[in-house]
Order: structure tokens, then C-alpha cells, then sequence
């Protein structure tokens, strides 16, 4: 039985795509079979995982029921994933008759129990795709930048997760929240995490213990087709984000071998 996991954040620039891509790729040299799902409209997940921006079929097709999801499945470096692009802002799922929280759902049925993981990157608003996400998952993710914006709309998304939990999905758990760019030297990241353990207490969860260093490795590794473990992996940042894995890996049950993770 696949796992299912979200990053969400409504605010753009947190680094919710770059955690989505090490969550999968980082999975992904496990061993385990993962599938990387881009339900942003930017596509960058894709970019990111090595599946390029010139499909023939994009998430958008499978929602719509245009294409079998077999159909629009790419072969990522090291996961499967459905990519999107533009397309996806102006996606008229609101027209779908039945319950369009669980358009996702069905639609990815047929492929889903193929993988041990499947990994959601969502767009940065609450929207019906953010919903359907929700409805579809086991857990998730919270990334932000450490910076005070960041905490700025959390107090909605904390009133989405509750309304999908009462409608939608029991069972969605909120794994943590996850601070990129910290700097614990510096006093806006410290009053940045002590707000943001705040909000975790208010929807029953937590801040991870593992925060993401800045690292020019991070933005680097797409543009030259490669996952940030396989491209650096002395830089900070990508330690930083392979300690996050084995964190939250006890949770997602994750049989994470130390050694091929260090190796990769």
C-alpha cells in the first residue's frame, strides 16, 4: 500500500518544490518505487526530477480524463512522475461532474498501489487542486521560509486542513513544518520558529527538528539535470534535507538504510 505525502504552502518562495524534489529523489535512491506529482501550474517539479518540460500528456489530461494515467506517466532520474505546465491554472475542474475533491484520487487509482510513496507538490494557494491533494493524502508537509511573511496566511491553511479533515479526509495527518533558508545565528529565524511552533501546537503537530540551510546547491542542481543529492552532496543544504528524510522517515515508515544514503 502506497504513502502518500503533500508539501503545501499557500505562500510562494518557501521552498515547497525543492522539498518535494528531495522528498522524491531522496526516496527514490532508497530503492523504493516513488511517484512525484506536480499540481503546480509552473511545472518545476518535473524540471527538477529530471523530466524535462516536453511531454506529450501532463496531469492536467489525467484529471480531465483526456488520457489514461498510464498514458502520462515520465521517467524521472529517479521516480515516475506526472508533470504539469501552464495549462493547469485555467483548469476547469469545476466542471467535472461528482465530487471534485476526489478527482485526484480516482484519477491516479489504476497506477497509485504501483508505488510505495507518492510525493504532491501543490500550487501556492488553496484551491481545489490544494483540496484534492489534501483529500488523497496520508500526510503533510509544511515548508517556509524564515522570514515573518511566511508565517502570514497560515492561520487559513490551518482552517483548510481542518475543513478537509471534517469533509474530505479523517485521517490527514500534518507530519510538521519544515524552515528553509534558517539561519540560527540570526534573530528573525529564531522569533520566526518560536511563532512557528506556536502555530504547530495549534493544529496538532510540530516544527521538524532538521531546518535547510541556504545553499547555492539547491537552485544549481536543476539546471544542470541532476537531483541535489547526486550534485553536491558536501553542500550544506543537502545534508541538511538527507537528515530531514531520516527524521520524518519513522513516521512514513521508511526503512531508510544510512549508508546508501550517505552514498548518494
Amino acid at each position: 500500500m502506497s504513502i502518500t505525502i503533500t508539501v503545501s504552502n499557500q505562500k510562494g518562495g518557501v521552498g515547497k518544490t525543492t522539498t518535494s524534489a528531495a522528498l522524491a529523489s531522496g526516496i527514490g535512491i532508497t530503492g523504493k518505487k516513488v511517484l512525484g506529482i506536480d499540481l503546480d501550474p509552473q511545472g518545476n517539479l518535473g524540471f527538477c526530477l529530471g523530466g524535462g518540460r516536453e511531454s506529450q500528456h501532463t496531469i492536467l489530461d489525467v484529471l480531465n480524463g483526456s488520457v489514461p494515467v498510464q498514458e502520462a506517466l515520465v521517467e524521472g532520474e529517479t521516480c515516475d512522475l506526472l508533470v504539469s505546465d501552464i495549462s493547469l491554472s485555467s483548469n476547469g475542474l469545476e466542471h467535472i461532474p461528482g465530487r471534485r475533491e476526489y478527482i485526484l484520487k480516482n484519477a491516479i487509482a489504476p497506477i497509485v498501489g504501483q508505488y510505495d510513496y507518492v510525493i504532491i507538490d501543490t500550487p501556492p494557494a488553496l484551491n481545489l487542486l490544494t483540496v484534492n491533494a489534501y483529500s488523497v493524502s496520508d500526510h503533510l508537509i509544511i515548508p517556509m521560509a524564515s522570514d515573518i511573511l511566511s508565517l502570514v496566511g497560515l492561520a487559513q491553511l490551518k482552517e483548510t486542513i481542518e475543513s478537509v479533515r471534517s469533509s474530505f479526509n479523517p485521517n490527514l495527518n500534518v507530519l510538521g513544518i519544515l524552515l528553509n533558508r534558517f539561519n540560527k545565528r540570526t534573530l528573525l529565524s529564531r522569533d520566526v520558529l518560536d511563532m512557528a511552533n506556536q502555530l504547530a501546537e495549534q493544529i496538532g503537530s510540530k516544527v521538524f527538528d532538521t531546518k535547510i540551510r541556504a545553499g547555492v546547491a539547491i537552485a544549481e542542481a536543476p539546471a544542470h539535470g541532476e537531483s541535489i543529492f547526486t550534485y553536491n552532496i558536501r553542500s550544506g543544504a543537502v545534508l541538511d534535507y538527507l537528515e530531514f528524510i531520516r527524521e520524518i522517515a519513522p513516521s512514513i515508515d521508511l526503512e531508510l538504510n544510512k549508508e546508501e544514503s550517505d552514498n548518494g
